[in-house]
């Protein structure tokens, strides 16, 4: 079991220049150990006892984009597949049929009504409920006494859409998602408009989306990203124009923590700048905010673009990132904006691509025994600390619960 100490405390930041207030006691706090990044075992037990409580985001809403739509993922080693049902509603199922167990949707696609199994073609409906059965019987006889296909359902995931993205809760027991995100969607309407996360328009283009594959534990990539003390030393061009010192440290207890900057360059390159959500708070135009929404999702926001990020944990030491773009409005995917979108996908492209090689560098140092969690800076690392004040209560508490 990790161990906290009895000092750690989910600190919030203040609201000071620039980054806000240090919290000296986290200097002395416990850190996640080596094990938590190296341990095959350990990331099962993760998947189990934390990510299974809350809700955790599988795919994109355009993953699924037409009722008949099915796009197969695996998560944290469970084969699982979205599908958008004839009503426009998303659903998960698990991948696997009910008969003998095989993957029902190896391909991302249109499966019509049915979702056949490959295997002896049971076909299920886009509702997860067995339909037929060819030849369950002996050879054209497709029913059988005593087998109701009623009882054999494809079993389900509870899953709900926000901001684009598809979530999950593998335990079915979180609040609903619009409660659970409520402290983060309350900040950001009061910073782009009540209905911000109505109007994300995803852009289906060249340039629309970007995919990474990095050679880490997923919990790497949450903590790199959630702190800008990195800056000048990964970032160097980002830093000349998004400097260390315009950065603030932000919290939203009890789900995410990240930065903010107060220095967006809307009008930066040669392209004119893109439409912006109309009810941005104009007094504010030039914030931008960074949050790593726990467990696994990265979220960037500004007036004129909005991206999330997905970290799939393929292994424990294996990450896929899946960025999908959004803006305000639809003339923001037009071909009158494509330049600027072009140049905005260059630059997150060298941004992320910069960030691979400290995520990856921090997964080989847990193979030291010579390092186990580490230690958090008062100032510069409270949102790091955060994460795994988070992550360590919720371990703690359902290991405890399952035990019990």
């Amino acid at each position: 079991m990790f161990a906290m100490t009895p000092n750690d405390t989910l600190a919030s930041t203040a609201a000071a220049s620039p980054h806000g207030a240090a919290n000296p006691e986290i200097s002395h706090s416990a850190a996640l150990p080596n094990r938590a990044y190296t341990s095959y075992d350990e990331w099962l037990k993760e998947r189990d006892t934390v990510i299974a409580q809350t809700w955790a985001g599988l795919g994109f809403s355009s993953d699924i984009a037409e009722p008949g739509s099915v796009f197969p993922i695996m998560f944290m080693g469970l084969p699982l597949v979205m599908v958008r049902d004839q009503q426009g509603r998303a659903r998960v199922f698990h991948n696997v049929c009910r008969h003998r167990g095989m993957q029902l949707v190896a391909e991302a696609g249109d499966a019509g009504l049915v979702i056949r199994c490959p295997y002896h073609k049971w076909g299920y409906d886009l509702s997860g409920q067995l339909k037929t059965t060819p030849n369950i019987g002996g050879m054209g006889v497709h029913e059988v006494a005593g087998f109701d296909c009623a009882d054999h359902a494809l079993n389900s995931v509870r899953c709900d859409e926000s901001m684009g993205v598809v979530f999950i809760n593998l335990s079915g027991d979180a609040p609903a998602l619009p409660a659970h995100l409520e402290p983060l969607l309350s900040r950001w309407r009061e910073l782009a408009g009540p209905e911000f996360d109505q109007q994300l328009i995803a852009d289906a283009g060249e340039f629309g989306s970007m995919e990474l594959v990095l050679n880490s534990n997923y919990k790497l990539a949450v903590e790199n990203y959630c702190e800008s003390y990195h800056l000048p030393f990964v970032h160097p061009d980002l830093n000349t124009y998004s400097p260390l010192d315009a950065h603030y440290n932000l919290t939203v207890d009890p789900l995410a923590s990240g930065q903010g900057t107060r220095v967006y360059d809307l009008n930066r390159g040669d392209s004119g700048p893109l439409p912006q959500f109309s009810e941005w708070d104009r007094e504010r135009l030039k914030t931008a905010e960074y949050l790593s929404l726990y467990p696994n999702v990265l979220l960037g926001i500004q007036a004129d673009h909005f991206f999330v990020i997905l970290l799939l944990s393929e292994a424990v030491d294996q990450t896929r990132e899946r960025l999908q773009f959004y803006y305000a409005e639809s003339d923001g995917v037009g071909d009158s904006y494509r330049e600027r979108r072009e140049s905005l996908h260059a630059a997150w492209s060298t941004v992320f691509a910069e960030d691979i090689s400290v995520v990856e560098g921090m997964q080989r140092g847990r193979a030291s025994p010579a390092f186990d969690g580490g230690l958090f800076t008062p100032l510069m690392d409270v949102p790091t600390h955060h994460f795994h004040q988070w992550f360590l209560s919720r371990f703690e508490r359902n290991t405890t619960r399952a035990v019990s």
